[in-house]
């Protein structure tokens, strides 16, 4: 599921191209078309989430998953000499943003009624090596689809993708271990002995926002993912085209080399949920959750740095691919520690943490090509790799206390 969500909104930066020739527009109405989406789905995040927490994640996926699919195949019937055809665009990736929300808050609530706290950097990390997966293999199916049946075939074939995930997911899934028939007596014993951590403090209720909202915690986590999204938007929208326009590549060339950022997310993304459970187990939640974090952020800013000075267009790509990667160490981390933040709200919180790198890749979108425009595609890696920096500071302040954990003390202080 993670992998075509991913699928659905990238085949657009590598169709993007084909696009804009046809309906004879700039790169910088191309990002107005990114940013559309991103703006959708950074903010319905929260909402989302509050809609997991409460209908349950199995019924909540499945219908975004045919909400994806029609929305995906809107902009493929868009008359090429409509007047209005850059509006339509924008208002047609805004609604699927909307649908698509609702898939890594929802994912959070199933890691947080379903994984053993110690568990849940490797979990989170197999959940998002599928953006590095679907992002990959957008770049080679999308290209293919594209030169041999043209681009509005590839996007039938990604929405016929998402309807046939979300078929399997509603047979597959359900909202807790007790309700599934596959699950032994063992297994959910199990689960809910590591579970106990945070079960014997988590109220059945919902977290009222204004404690969401009041957080120290919630704000650095944030903005941390502000300066994540940021980053990772950089690969998602515009490395293909830096690659074909500034570094010179063909068309199956730049396919080729984009796959390497997202090759690289997908191992990133597993390897910082083994190395930070492990850490976790061996030295405590301050240095598995918090300590990867800020190594994996902070090394994506020097490698975009280094990066953007290399010579040839293959090392750039090797050394870019490896600031992705090392970004992705820190993904479990903050889907991790919101979990644990929010508890049974895993889903409202997780979604405004989400809401934030969302917001940054939005903003990534459309200000990525006009830094281009105006002071070189270098400019707009290096501030990419400033933010990382920030982001990389942020998560020192994390305190990764339960929000109810901290109700149920000042209860206790009255």
């Amino acid at each position: 599921m993670s992998a075509i969500a991913y699928l659905d909104r990238v085949n657009i930066s590598i169709a993007g191209k084909s696009i804009a020739r046809e309906f004879n527009l700039s790169n910088i109405q191309l990002g107005y078309i990114f940013s559309a989406f991103l703006l959708g789905y950074a903010l319905f995040q929260a909402p989302a989430g509050r809609l997991a927490d409460s209908v349950g994640p199995r019924l909540v996926l499945t219908l975004s998953v045919f909400w994806w699919a029609l929305f995906t195949c809107v902009i493929t019937v868009i008359p090429t000499h409509l007047a209005g055809a850059l509006l339509v665009m924008i208002v047609a990736r805004f609604c699927l943003g909307i649908g698509e929300a609702v898939m890594y808050p929802a994912s959070n609530c199933i890691v947080s009624a379903w994984i053993p706290t110690t568990e849940r950097g490797i979990a989170n990390g197999l959940i998002f090596a599928g953006v590095g997966f679907g992002a990959g293999v957008t770049s080679p199916l999308i290209t293919y689809l594209m030169v041999e049946y043209g681009w509005r075939t590839a996007f039938y074939v990604s929405a016929l993708l998402g309807l046939l995930a979300g078929c399997i997911w509603y047979w597959l899934a359900r909202n807790k271990p007790a309700g599934h028939p596959w699950v032994s007596p063992a297994e959910l014993d199990f689960i809910q002995r590591g579970l106990s951590e945070t079960a014997a403090h988590t109220k059945q209720t919902k977290l009222p926002w204004a404690l969401i909202l009041g957080s120290r915690d919630i704000w650095a986590i944030t903005l941390s993912y502000f300066s994540f999204g940021y980053a990772a938007q950089i690969f998602f929208n515009w490395f293909f085209i830096y690659l074909s326009e500034v570094r010179g590549l063909n068309l199956k060339q730049s396919a080729f080399y984009t796959m390497l950022p997202f090759i690289a997310m997908s191992i990133g993304s597993v390897l910082g949920g083994i190395l930070s459970d492990w850490v976790t187990k061996h030295y405590g939640k301050r240095l598995g959750r918090c300590g990867v974090a800020v190594v994996g952020i902070g090394l994506c800013a020097i490698f975009i740095a280094i990066g953007t000075q290399a010579a040839g267009p293959e090392i750039a790509s090797v050394i870019l691919a490896g600031g992705a990667g090392a970004l992705y160490l820190a993904q479990s981390s903050f889907w991790s520690v919101s979990a644990e933040l929010g508890g049974n709200s895993a889903g409202s919180v997780s979604g405004f943490m989400n809401m934030g790198a969302q917001i940054g890749g939005a903003v990534t979108a459309s200000l990525t090509p006009a830094i281009a425009a105006k002071f070189g595609w270098t400019a707009a890696f290096l501030v990419a790799a400033g933010l990382c920096v920030l982001g990389s500071l942020a998560w020192i302040s994390i305190r990764q206390q339960p929000l109810d954990t901290l109700v149920a003390l000042e209860t206790a202080k009255l």
